[in-house]
């Protein structure tokens, strides 16, 4: 399947979610080397053996090998909006997607974490959606404020954008879940990470321009996530964390990024890291994507690959 950089980086961050959703949130690496012994950690179907006397949480028990996780679900979301928009952001259309799929009675049927929850009993009483609050997200720093990036940096990216434009517009994007200036911090890093590899820089340039546009703390982290000759996935998660925090996540993503030799490589070492690797994974996927081909036989795998590729096709197809 032939797919330019900007349909790839879409493809390759819905994979990487459904890839790792079988083993989302098992902090235990033992026991994630032990089921890699198996085969590749890829795509495995949920099962709480998997998380029984091991630290971790099983809450998919409703989803399927080759689903994709809550954060998937956004992406897809914030994709099918923007197709529909000639690829503009618009806020109260995407949060009434956003209300009526993740909703009671809506089409996803799965776990709901904290920012979602959150955003869900901000947004369900109001049936006019012209008193949606904006914004619409909860004081809340955890990754989800990540999920939708790639295709907003993708339409902003393909019409050609200014860098200004499109950090205003994340913003805006992050705090319909996340109402945080770290959250807030982290979207515009991981977008500019995202637009650096679209731009042709390598992934330590890349990294480097990313950190620029973050905090201090967050920037030194990223930088040092990035640094040292190999990749020890395992060393980076304790050093700088596996949580659901995007100050623990993006690092851990940047370390990924600036060792891995390949797409499928990263997105295996990424849930040998453990804990909250369907929210590092939208990011990472994305970018290496950029970096390497998506494996045909993971896309394949993907349940909502057709529909996926019918919204990036009118995306790139829609006039800027």
């Amino acid at each position: 399947m032939n797919l330019d950089n900007n349909a790839r980086a879409i493809v390759g961050a819905l994979v990487a979610d459904a890839a790792s959703l079988g083993l989302h949130w098992l902090y235990d690496t033992d026991r994630l080397a032990d089921i890699a012994l198996r085969g590749e950690p890829v795509f495995v179907a949920p099962d709480r053996v998997n998380y029984e006397g091991a630290k971790g949480s099983f809450v998919h028990c409703m989803r399927q090998a080759g689903d994709m996780s809550a954060y998937g679900e956004c992406c897809t979301l914030m994709l099918r909006q923007l197709a529909e928009a000639s690829g503009r952001f618009q806020r109260v259309t995407y949060q009434s997607l956003y209300r009526r799929h993740f909703g009671p009675g809506g089409a996803y049927v799965g776990y709901i974490d904290k920012p979602t929850r959150g955003t869900l009993i901000r947004l369900i009483p109001h049936e006019d959606p012209s008193t949606y609050p904006q914004p619409s997200g909860v004081d809340d720093d955890q990754l989800p404020a990540l999920a939708c990036l790639p295709p907003v940096v993708v339409a902003a990216y393909r019409c050609g954008r200014d860098d200004a434009s499109l950090w205003d517009e994340i913003e805006h994007v992050v705090r319909v879940t996340n109402n945080n200036e770290y959250a807030v911090d982290a979207g515009r890093a991981a977008g500019m990470l995202l637009v650096e590899l679209l731009r042709g820089r390598k992934p330590l340039a890349a990294i480097d321009s990313a950190a620029s546009r973050a905090g201090e703390d967050l920037a030194s982290r990223m930088r040092e996530a990035a640094q040292g000759s190999r990749m020890d996935v395992v060393s980076a998660a304790a050093r700088f964390g596996s949580a659901c925090h995007v100050e623990q996540g993006l690092p851990l993503i940047c370390h990924i990024v600036a060792h891995a030799g390949s797409y499928r490589e990263a997105v295996i070492a990424n849930i040998m890291a453990g804990g909250d690797s369907c929210g590092r994974s939208i990011v990472l996927g994305a970018a290496m994507a950029i970096i390497d081909e998506v494996p045909l036989g993971w896309m394949a795998r993907l349940r909502r690959l057709a529909e996926a590729l019918d919204w990036i096709d009118r995306l790139e197809s829609a006039p800027c």
